[in-house]
Formats: structure tokens, C-alpha cells, sequence
């Protein structure tokens, strides 16, 4: 099955009368065919199917455990210079085993759970690939919730509970002509020098799986305070701003100076602004203001 997100073209082998089942997010992003090259071909396999690995390799070296929020996922780097990554469930149950080589080009994803948690596994799986593969390409998934307005995607980033999806409320109930185009994990990606912003089949608990793009109008922080007003942020700030809240990969130098770079791109030609806010519908209209004047 083929996919078409962000602009970059995925390839899934193996078990493709359950992929609709399995990814219903994926489908507004499904493609007959594609003529840009596959920036990964994942070949699915499920339990004792096939002859991908079962279990970490031997002689895998440890890299971390990462909270991903919903579960532990294990990291382990491969002797030929790739990734396993042992995807694991809230409970601590093994859901899935992703192999990558080491340009995530080429992956191998066993499922190793039933039911529900397949879809949960693959999901994750296929985020993972995705993000660490496209870092290469000058793109960026994002941790943001995002409304686009008078034809520009503006997107709200916050610590999980501040207050972003509320914000994105608050300009969906109070100013006419926005539409959401994802609410947890939109796509940046660099085109012909400036940032674009992708909706993904990634959105959280709210289902926003829009195969739609617009230009990056600006990155808005929401914090809390006592009043309703914006900064723009220094350099500096907007560069750590950006960089927490993407998906990244610290312990490989190569992708993570990619993904510094498309940081710094994304800065010189976007706006980073802090918003400090109530979460009451004025807070969008001085956002509004401020962004649009």
C-alpha cells in the first residue's frame, strides 16, 4: 500500500487487505501510485510470521528508554548502524518490534500484540520511521495543535494540558472562516526555501486526519497567566521552543543536526511567539490580532 504525507511517499509490504483496518487514520493519505521515491519501504509481518527478528539483536547496544507517553519504547542501535526500537504499551506489554537501517529507508515492523493494541503498535511504528527517515528531507514532525486562517497554518505548542487544543477552540468558536488541520502532531516541511505546514495521520486523541497543507504562518507557546498578550521570542528561545517540541534523535549526530538545521530555517522565515493567556475566547482574538495585524 501506498501513502502520500507531508509530501513524502511510504511504502507498506505485507498484509494489505488489513492496512485500512489497521491505519484508518492513513487513509485520507492513501495513493494509487507515486512518482517521487519511497523515503521508506516497511515491510509488516505479524507474530511468528515471516523470518524478520523476533527479539533485540545480540550484540545491540542499548540506547534508552523513551516515555513516549502512552508506553516505554526501548532503543537499541544495530551493528550495521540501524535502530530496533521495542514498542511497548501503558501496561508494559511488548506490542511491536521495528528494525530500521540506518537511513530508516528500509524497515521491518512485527507486530507482536493482539487486538486493539495492533493499531496502536503500528501507529506508533510507522511515526517513529517517518520522523527519524523525513529529518534528512528538511522536515519536522511537531508536537502542536494547528487552525489555519486566511490561508496560513498557525501553530499552538504547549506541555501537555496547558492549554493548546483549548486555544484552537477558542479560535474555531470565536473567529469565522478557521479550520483545524490537525491537533497533536502536524507535519513542517522546507518547500522551495519556505516552511509549509502538513496535516498527518498523527493527531492525538482528537481524529483530525486531513491530507491538506498551507504555509506556516507562525509557532505560538502558550503559557498561562493572568492577562491575555503576546511576545515574539528571541532567537535563541524559539530555537529551544522548536527543538523540545519535536520528535528527535540526540544520540544520532548525523539526523540531529538535520533537524537543527530545518529549526533554523523554519526560524529565519516564520515568527515564534509566546502567548500568555486566560483559557477564555478573548485570549484568541489578541492572538488573532497580534499575528494578523
Amino acid at each position: 500500500m501506498t501513502y502520500e504525507i507531508g509530501g513524502h511517499t511510504i511504502i507498506i509490504e505485507g498484509r494489505e487487505q488489513m492496512l485500512d483496518t489497521l491505519l484508518p487514520s492513513f487513509v485520507p493519505f492513501k495513493v494509487i501510485t507515486s512518482k517521487a521515491d519511497p523515503v521508506i519501504t516497511l515491510a509488516l509481518c505479524f507474530g511468528q510470521d515471516g523470518s524478520m527478528p523476533h527479539t533485540p539483536e545480540r550484540g545491540s547496544h542499548l540506547i534508552r528508554d523513551i516515555d513516549t507517553g502512552n508506553g516505554m519504547t526501548r532503543v537499541d542501535k544495530l551493528s550495521n548502524g540501524g535502530y530496533q526500537f521495542l514498542i511497548r504499551n501503558i501496561q508494559g506489554e511488548e506490542c511491536a518490534l521495528l528494525t530500521a537501517s540506518p537511513t530508516f529507508h528500509s524497515c521491518h515492523c512485527r507486530i507482536l500484540c493482539n487486538g486493539a493494541y495492533q493499531q496502536f503498535a503500528l501507529n506508533n511504528a510507522l511515526m517513529i520511521a517517518y520522523a527519524f527517515s523525513t529529518a534528512r528531507r528538511q522536515t519536522l514532525l511537531l508536537h502542536a495543535s494547528v487552525i489555519r486562517y486566511e490561508g496560513k497554518a498557525y501553530a499552538f505548542t504547549a506541555p501537555s494540558g496547558t492549554g493548546k487544543s483549548t486555544q484552537v477552540a477558542n479560535w474555531l468558536t470565536t473567529i469565522p472562516g478557521c479550520d483545524m488541520i490537525n491537533d497533536d502532531n502536524p507535519i513542517i516541511r522546507i518547500v522551495d526555501g519556505q516552511p509549509m505546514l502538513f496535516g498527518s495521520p498523527w493527531s492525538g486523541k482528537t481524529p483530525c486526519y486531513r491530507n491538506t497543507h498551507a504555509p506556516l504562518g507562525a509557532i505560538v507557546k502558550i503559557a498561562r497567566d493572568t492577562t491575555n498578550h503576546v511576545s515574539k521570542m528571541p532567537p535563541l528561545q524559539a530555537f529551544s521552543t522548536i527543538l523540545s517540541a519535536c520528535s528527535s534523535m540526540k544520540w544520532d549526530e548525523e539526523t540531529y543536526q538535520d533537524i537543527c538545521t530545518t529549526t533554523s530555517a523554519i526560524i529565519e522565515k516564520t515568527g515564534i511567539y509566546t502567548l500568555h493567556c486566560l483559557p477564555d475566547p478573548q485570549s484568541a482574538i489578541v492572538c488573532r490580532d497580534y499575528l494578523c495585524r
